[in-house]
Protein backbone atom coordinates (compact mmCIF):
# COMPACT_ATOMS: atom_id res chain seq x y z
CA UNK A 1 0.00 0.00 0.00
CA UNK A 2 1.19 3.55 -0.96
CA UNK A 3 1.41 6.20 2.01
CA UNK A 4 -1.07 8.73 1.06
CA UNK A 5 0.10 12.34 0.92
CA UNK A 6 -2.92 14.14 3.10
CA UNK A 7 -0.42 11.81 5.88
CA UNK A 8 2.61 14.30 5.32
CA UNK A 9 2.04 16.66 8.18
CA UNK A 10 3.47 17.81 10.56
CA UNK A 11 2.54 17.69 14.50
CA UNK A 12 1.06 21.24 15.56
CA UNK A 13 3.93 21.39 18.23
CA UNK A 14 6.31 21.26 16.22
CA UNK A 15 4.55 23.27 13.86
CA UNK A 16 4.89 26.22 16.56
CA UNK A 17 8.34 26.02 16.57
CA UNK A 18 8.52 26.93 12.80
CA UNK A 19 7.32 30.36 13.81
CA UNK A 20 10.01 33.50 12.32
CA UNK A 21 12.70 33.76 13.92
CA UNK A 22 13.84 36.87 15.78
CA UNK A 23 17.28 38.50 14.88
CA UNK A 24 19.36 37.29 17.00
CA UNK A 25 23.46 37.65 17.08
CA UNK A 26 25.84 36.60 14.35
CA UNK A 27 26.58 33.40 14.86
CA UNK A 28 29.85 31.93 14.09
CA UNK A 29 31.01 31.30 10.64
CA UNK A 30 30.39 27.75 9.32
CA UNK A 31 30.76 28.27 5.59
CA UNK A 32 33.41 30.47 4.12
CA UNK A 33 33.56 30.88 0.36
CA UNK A 34 36.57 32.82 -1.14
CA UNK A 35 36.97 33.35 -4.94
CA UNK A 36 35.26 30.11 -5.83
CA UNK A 37 35.49 29.41 -9.93
CA UNK A 38 34.68 26.10 -12.13
CA UNK A 39 34.81 25.49 -15.50
CA UNK A 40 33.51 22.96 -17.65
CA UNK A 41 35.31 23.31 -20.59
CA UNK A 42 35.08 26.83 -22.07
CA UNK A 43 32.07 27.60 -19.72
CA UNK A 44 32.69 29.40 -16.84
CA UNK A 45 30.07 27.71 -14.37
CA UNK A 46 30.87 29.56 -10.84
CA UNK A 47 32.71 32.46 -11.86
CA UNK A 48 35.03 33.52 -8.53
CA UNK A 49 32.10 33.80 -6.19
CA UNK A 50 32.59 34.58 -2.34
CA UNK A 51 30.31 34.89 0.92
CA UNK A 52 30.02 33.33 4.14
CA UNK A 53 27.29 31.40 5.90
CA UNK A 54 26.91 31.59 9.71
CA UNK A 55 25.61 29.16 12.09
CA UNK A 56 21.62 30.22 12.62
CA UNK A 57 22.27 31.11 9.15
CA UNK A 58 19.37 29.40 5.88
CA UNK A 59 20.43 30.95 2.89
CA UNK A 60 18.91 30.37 -0.50
CA UNK A 61 20.67 29.96 -3.54
CA UNK A 62 18.13 31.83 -6.28
CA UNK A 63 18.52 31.30 -9.71
CA UNK A 64 17.42 30.30 -13.52
CA UNK A 65 18.97 26.81 -14.80
CA UNK A 66 22.38 27.29 -15.37
CA UNK A 67 23.35 29.38 -13.02
CA UNK A 68 25.90 27.86 -10.86
CA UNK A 69 24.06 26.50 -8.39
CA UNK A 70 24.35 22.87 -7.83
CA UNK A 71 28.09 23.38 -8.80
CA UNK A 72 28.90 25.63 -6.08
CA UNK A 73 27.08 23.28 -3.60
CA UNK A 74 29.11 20.32 -4.99
CA UNK A 75 32.53 22.17 -4.25
CA UNK A 76 31.59 23.31 -1.13
CA UNK A 77 30.62 19.58 0.12
CA UNK A 78 33.86 18.48 -1.66
CA UNK A 79 31.91 15.96 -4.18
CA UNK A 80 33.39 18.42 -6.90
CA UNK A 81 36.95 20.03 -6.70
CA UNK A 82 36.96 23.69 -7.74
CA UNK A 83 39.54 25.51 -10.32
CA UNK A 84 40.28 27.76 -8.00
CA UNK A 85 39.54 29.96 -4.42
CA UNK A 86 38.97 27.89 -1.49
CA UNK A 87 36.02 26.92 0.86
CA UNK A 88 36.14 26.55 4.50
CA UNK A 89 33.57 24.28 6.62
CA UNK A 90 33.62 24.82 10.55
CA UNK A 91 37.46 26.45 9.92
CA UNK A 92 38.43 23.14 7.88
CA UNK A 93 39.81 23.38 4.47
CA UNK A 94 37.43 21.24 2.25
CA UNK A 95 39.93 20.73 -0.63
CA UNK A 96 42.58 19.25 2.70
CA UNK A 97 40.22 17.46 4.68
CA UNK A 98 37.84 16.13 3.17
CA UNK A 99 36.81 13.67 5.20
CA UNK A 100 36.64 15.90 8.65
CA UNK A 101 34.85 17.85 5.97
CA UNK A 102 32.63 15.31 5.50
CA UNK A 103 31.50 14.32 9.23
CA UNK A 104 30.19 17.73 9.55
CA UNK A 105 28.42 18.25 6.14
CA UNK A 106 24.94 16.65 5.75
CA UNK A 107 24.32 16.42 2.15
CA UNK A 108 20.89 16.12 0.03
CA UNK A 109 21.53 16.11 -3.95
CA UNK A 110 18.81 16.95 -6.28
CA UNK A 111 16.99 13.56 -6.97
CA UNK A 112 18.71 11.99 -4.23
CA UNK A 113 18.89 8.19 -4.94
CA UNK A 114 17.69 5.81 -2.66
CA UNK A 115 17.26 1.89 -2.34
CA UNK A 116 13.36 1.51 -2.91
CA UNK A 117 13.25 -2.12 -1.86
CA UNK A 118 14.83 -0.94 1.50
CA UNK A 119 12.18 -0.04 4.56
CA UNK A 120 13.31 3.71 5.96
CA UNK A 121 14.96 1.78 9.04
CA UNK A 122 17.05 -0.66 7.21
CA UNK A 123 18.97 2.30 4.91
CA UNK A 124 19.66 4.88 7.41
CA UNK A 125 21.11 1.78 9.34
CA UNK A 126 22.92 1.53 5.93
CA UNK A 127 23.78 5.41 6.08
CA UNK A 128 24.89 4.90 9.96
CA UNK A 129 27.17 2.06 8.98
CA UNK A 130 28.57 3.53 5.97
CA UNK A 131 29.28 6.48 8.24
CA UNK A 132 30.97 4.28 11.14
CA UNK A 133 28.20 5.56 13.80
CA UNK A 134 29.68 4.92 17.30
CA UNK A 135 25.89 4.76 17.86
CA UNK A 136 23.82 3.98 15.13
CA UNK A 137 20.44 2.55 16.57
CA UNK A 138 20.57 5.55 19.31
CA UNK A 139 21.07 7.80 16.01
CA UNK A 140 18.78 6.34 13.97
CA UNK A 141 16.09 6.43 16.30
CA UNK A 142 16.90 10.22 16.98
CA UNK A 143 16.99 11.17 13.04
CA UNK A 144 13.21 9.78 13.00
CA UNK A 145 11.88 11.59 15.38
CA UNK A 146 13.48 14.66 14.14
CA UNK A 147 12.20 13.97 10.42
CA UNK A 148 8.59 13.01 11.75
CA UNK A 149 9.01 9.02 10.25
CA UNK A 150 8.19 6.85 13.05
CA UNK A 151 4.93 6.18 11.65
CA UNK A 152 6.64 4.36 8.25
CA UNK A 153 9.91 3.23 9.44
CA UNK A 154 9.31 -0.04 8.94
CA UNK A 155 8.04 0.49 5.22
CA UNK A 156 9.58 0.27 2.19
CA UNK A 157 10.94 3.12 0.64
CA UNK A 158 9.04 2.52 -2.86
CA UNK A 159 5.83 2.31 -1.84
CA UNK A 160 6.19 6.46 -0.08
CA UNK A 161 4.65 9.33 -0.84
CA UNK A 162 7.39 12.03 -2.34
CA UNK A 163 7.02 13.96 0.64
CA UNK A 164 7.77 10.90 3.13
CA UNK A 165 10.79 9.81 0.51
CA UNK A 166 12.32 13.70 0.61
CA UNK A 167 11.62 13.21 4.20
CA UNK A 168 13.97 10.02 4.08
CA UNK A 169 16.56 12.04 2.08
CA UNK A 170 16.62 14.75 4.95
CA UNK A 171 16.58 12.01 7.46
CA UNK A 172 20.02 10.59 5.77
CA UNK A 173 21.54 14.00 5.60
CA UNK A 174 20.96 14.40 9.60
CA UNK A 175 21.72 10.92 11.09
CA UNK A 176 25.35 12.25 12.09
CA UNK A 177 24.06 15.28 12.95
CA UNK A 178 26.05 17.74 10.75
CA UNK A 179 26.52 21.32 11.52
CA UNK A 180 25.96 22.28 7.98
CA UNK A 181 23.06 21.46 5.50
CA UNK A 182 23.03 21.33 1.78
CA UNK A 183 19.63 20.65 0.28
CA UNK A 184 19.55 21.17 -3.40
CA UNK A 185 16.40 21.53 -4.46
CA UNK A 186 14.32 20.05 -1.38
CA UNK A 187 11.22 20.79 -2.74
CA UNK A 188 11.57 20.21 -6.10
CA UNK A 189 8.36 18.47 -7.36
CA UNK A 190 6.09 17.90 -4.30
CA UNK A 191 2.37 19.05 -3.65
CA UNK A 192 1.73 22.58 -2.11
CA UNK A 193 0.96 20.58 1.16
CA UNK A 194 4.00 18.75 1.05
CA UNK A 195 6.33 21.89 0.26
CA UNK A 196 4.96 23.41 3.48
CA UNK A 197 5.68 20.25 5.24
CA UNK A 198 9.71 20.10 4.09
CA UNK A 199 9.50 23.96 4.46
CA UNK A 200 8.39 23.70 8.27
CA UNK A 201 10.44 20.72 8.78
CA UNK A 202 14.04 22.91 7.35
CA UNK A 203 13.35 25.94 9.52
CA UNK A 204 12.73 23.72 12.77
CA UNK A 205 16.29 22.55 11.77
CA UNK A 206 17.76 25.95 11.21
CA UNK A 207 18.68 27.28 15.17
CA UNK A 208 21.77 25.53 15.33
CA UNK A 209 23.40 25.12 12.72
CA UNK A 210 23.65 26.35 9.05
CA UNK A 211 21.76 25.83 6.10
CA UNK A 212 22.31 26.31 3.01
CA UNK A 213 19.75 24.98 -0.49
CA UNK A 214 18.77 26.27 -3.60
CA UNK A 215 15.31 26.77 -5.24
CA UNK A 216 13.62 28.22 -8.16
CA UNK A 217 10.68 28.81 -5.85
CA UNK A 218 10.78 32.49 -4.98
CA UNK A 219 7.75 32.08 -1.92
CA UNK A 220 10.07 29.64 -0.44
CA UNK A 221 12.90 31.52 0.41
CA UNK A 222 10.91 34.34 1.56
CA UNK A 223 9.35 32.07 3.72
CA UNK A 224 12.24 30.51 4.84
CA UNK A 225 15.73 32.03 4.53
CA UNK A 226 16.46 34.60 6.20
CA UNK A 227 19.51 35.15 3.66
CA UNK A 228 19.24 35.27 -0.09
CA UNK A 229 21.73 35.26 -3.17
CA UNK A 230 20.86 35.68 -6.91
CA UNK A 231 23.34 33.48 -8.76
CA UNK A 232 23.42 33.94 -12.37
CA UNK A 233 26.15 32.65 -15.46
CA UNK A 234 28.08 31.81 -12.20
CA UNK A 235 28.16 35.15 -10.44
CA UNK A 236 26.56 36.70 -7.52
CA UNK A 237 24.64 39.27 -8.58
CA UNK A 238 22.48 39.89 -5.07
CA UNK A 239 23.10 38.98 -1.58
CA UNK A 240 20.88 40.25 0.81
CA UNK A 241 17.75 39.19 3.70
CA UNK A 242 14.62 38.54 1.45
CA UNK A 243 12.64 41.12 3.04
CA UNK A 244 15.72 43.81 2.03
CA UNK A 245 15.18 42.12 -1.91
CA UNK A 246 11.11 42.51 -1.74
CA UNK A 247 11.76 46.43 -0.71
CA UNK A 248 13.91 46.99 -3.90
CA UNK A 249 11.85 44.77 -6.23
CA UNK A 250 10.20 47.06 -8.87
CA UNK A 251 6.85 48.52 -8.26
CA UNK A 252 7.53 48.22 -4.37
CA UNK A 253 4.93 50.86 -2.50
CA UNK A 254 3.63 51.74 -5.54
CA UNK A 255 0.06 53.00 -5.50
CA UNK A 256 -3.15 52.35 -7.58
CA UNK A 257 -6.56 54.13 -7.12
CA UNK A 258 -9.44 55.00 -9.24
CA UNK A 259 -10.46 58.41 -10.05
CA UNK A 260 -13.90 59.06 -9.17
CA UNK A 261 -14.14 62.83 -10.01
CA UNK A 262 -11.88 64.46 -12.55
CA UNK A 263 -9.52 63.62 -15.06
CA UNK A 264 -7.35 60.30 -14.51
CA UNK A 265 -4.75 61.64 -17.14
CA UNK A 266 -4.68 65.34 -15.90
CA UNK A 267 -4.03 63.55 -12.21
CA UNK A 268 -1.29 60.90 -13.91
CA UNK A 269 0.52 64.60 -15.41
CA UNK A 270 0.48 66.41 -12.49
CA UNK A 271 1.93 62.98 -10.91
CA UNK A 272 4.80 62.42 -13.42
CA UNK A 273 6.36 66.08 -13.02
CA UNK A 274 6.65 65.33 -9.18
CA UNK A 275 10.44 64.61 -8.44
CA UNK A 276 9.74 61.40 -6.58
CA UNK A 277 7.76 59.63 -9.02
CA UNK A 278 9.48 57.36 -11.29
CA UNK A 279 6.31 56.71 -13.50
CA UNK A 280 2.60 57.21 -13.38
CA UNK A 281 -0.08 55.81 -15.67
CA UNK A 282 -3.43 55.27 -16.48
CA UNK A 283 -3.76 51.00 -16.20
CA UNK A 284 -6.04 49.26 -18.88
CA UNK A 285 -8.28 48.83 -15.99
CA UNK A 286 -8.82 52.72 -15.71
CA UNK A 287 -7.01 52.47 -12.63
CA UNK A 288 -4.26 54.90 -12.25
CA UNK A 289 -0.92 53.48 -10.99
CA UNK A 290 1.78 55.52 -9.60
CA UNK A 291 6.04 54.15 -8.59
CA UNK A 292 7.66 56.14 -6.56
CA UNK A 293 11.85 56.23 -7.12
CA UNK A 294 13.77 53.91 -4.74
CA UNK A 295 10.35 52.35 -3.80
CA UNK A 296 10.11 54.84 -1.36
CA UNK A 297 6.89 55.34 0.93
CA UNK A 298 4.81 58.13 -1.01
CA UNK A 299 1.40 57.24 -0.72
CA UNK A 300 0.63 60.97 1.26
CA UNK A 301 2.43 62.79 -1.71
CA UNK A 302 0.48 60.98 -3.84
CA UNK A 303 -2.82 62.26 -2.02
CA UNK A 304 -1.35 65.57 -1.96
CA UNK A 305 -0.83 66.00 -5.52
CA UNK A 306 -4.78 64.50 -6.10
CA UNK A 307 -6.32 67.06 -4.09
CA UNK A 308 -9.33 67.93 -3.89
CA UNK A 309 -10.22 65.09 -6.62
CA UNK A 310 -12.45 61.57 -5.25
CA UNK A 311 -10.51 59.18 -5.27
CA UNK A 312 -11.57 55.08 -4.57
CA UNK A 313 -9.73 52.08 -4.01
CA UNK A 314 -6.56 53.12 -2.90
CA UNK A 315 -3.98 50.65 -2.02
CA UNK A 316 -0.47 50.16 -1.93
CA UNK A 317 2.01 47.41 -3.84
CA UNK A 318 4.37 45.47 -2.23
CA UNK A 319 7.31 44.50 -3.97
CA UNK A 320 7.23 40.70 -5.00
CA UNK A 321 10.85 38.42 -4.72
CA UNK A 322 10.08 36.84 -8.24
CA UNK A 323 9.37 40.57 -10.43
CA UNK A 324 13.27 41.16 -8.42
CA UNK A 325 14.74 37.79 -9.70
CA UNK A 326 13.48 38.60 -13.28
CA UNK A 327 14.45 41.59 -13.23
CA UNK A 328 18.11 41.04 -12.29
CA UNK A 329 18.35 37.89 -14.59
CA UNK A 330 16.99 39.53 -17.74
CA UNK A 331 18.49 37.91 -20.55
CA UNK A 332 19.50 34.85 -19.19
CA UNK A 333 18.15 31.61 -20.68
CA UNK A 334 15.68 29.18 -18.70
Amino acid sequence: MTETDHADSVPPAVAAETAPREADAPGEVLISVTDLTKHYGPIRAVDGISFEVRRGDVLGFLGPNGAGKTTAMKMITGFLEPDAGAVLVAGLDVARDRLAVSRRIGYLPENAPAYGEMSVEAFLGFIAEARDLESPDAAIDSVIDVTHLRRVRGQTIETLSKGFKRRVGLAQALIHDPDVLILDEPTDGLDPNQKKVVQDLILSLSSNRCIVLSTHILDEAERVCNRAVILSEGRILVDSTPDDLVTRAPGHNAVRFRVVDGDADGVVAELSAAAWCAAARVLPNGEVEVEPRAGEDRLNDVLATVGERRIAGVRVREGRLDELFRDVTRGVAA
